[in-house]
């Protein structure tokens, strides 16, 4: 039997870049847990693979391609949500990208504004869309991806370590916002996970044994790995969570690096 606290039956959640990895991971356990999900990311056919997987699966779900670059895009994205299913009870906010991995000195001014555009703006874009009708209801949760690298230096990283910063000061400065209106808004930042979109640094021996090494629990992580803490943060069971950064990172951040 579902526990209550966990159960999310007649919610329905939004999902950025939800056809791989973490995104797909975090769609598939909250339509298991009785969530109604809307897949999307930038490409369509992903995105109705994916939704064909889940419906499979007995979920109901949606698809609506969204490049977040865009904010017509990602204002269709919602108003197609609220088409299908009539409202917004969940938004997650997983879609992310890195152009550019070296120094600071080296950076294209044209790869900081995309990663700060992609990975912060169109997270307020989307919140902005979603926080309406939350507030009317007096009930709403958001999920922003965040990553370890926002409380870390790095130096390769750089942009992309601001902007997973960025988005966790702006889920501190949100929840104050909206918290007097039962919204509530968090943020998660994984460490090292299993994706295509770390795949450079996870096939890489040397990083990753560095990484396994210094992680107490000796392993890079999984994408299922983010999917419960997920459902966990959009349920019942954090209902009096709100403006945190949780770090699932195997303890990588804890361990020691001597």
């Amino acid at each position: 039997m579902t526990n209550p606290m966990f159960d999310l039956t007649g919610k329905v959640a939004v999902i950025t870049g939800s056809t791989r990895g973490i995104g797909k991971s975090i769609a598939e356990q909250m339509a298991a847990a009785g969530a109604k999900v809307v897949i999307s990311s930038r490409k369509p056919e992903p995105c109705a693979e994916v939704r064909a997987e889940l419906v499979a699966k007995g979920a109901e779900a949606i698809d609506v391609p969204c490049n977040i670059s865009s904010k017509d895009d990602c204002e269709n994205l919602i108003a197609e949500t609220r088409k299908a299913f009539g409202r917004v009870d969940i938004l997650v906010g997983n879609a992310a990208s890195n152009p550019y991995y070296g120094p600071a000195a080296e950076m294209p001014d044209e790869a900081f504004v995309k990663i700060m555009s992609n990975n912060v703006l169109s997270n307020l874009w989307l919140c902005n869309q979603v926080v309406p009708e939350m507030k009317e209801r007096r009930d709403g949760a958001i999920v922003l991806i965040s990553s370890i690298a926002a409380i870390r230096g790095t130096p390769v990283l750089g942009a992309y370590a601001a902007s997973k910063a960025a988005e966790a000061q702006m889920v501190r400065n949100l929840a104050i916002e909206y918290g007097p209106h039962n919204i509530r808004i968090n943020a998660i930042a994984p460490g090292l996970i299993k994706t295509d979109f770390a795949r450079a640094l996870w096939e890489n021996p040397k990083m990753r044994e560095k990484v396994e090494k210094s992680a107490p629990l000796h392993r890079i992580g999984e994408p299922e790995d983010i999917g419960g803490a997920a459902v966990f943060l959009a349920s019942n069971a954090a209902r009096f969570i709100t403006g945190q950064l949780l770090v699932i990172d195997g303890g990588v951040t804890v361990g020691d690096t001597l």
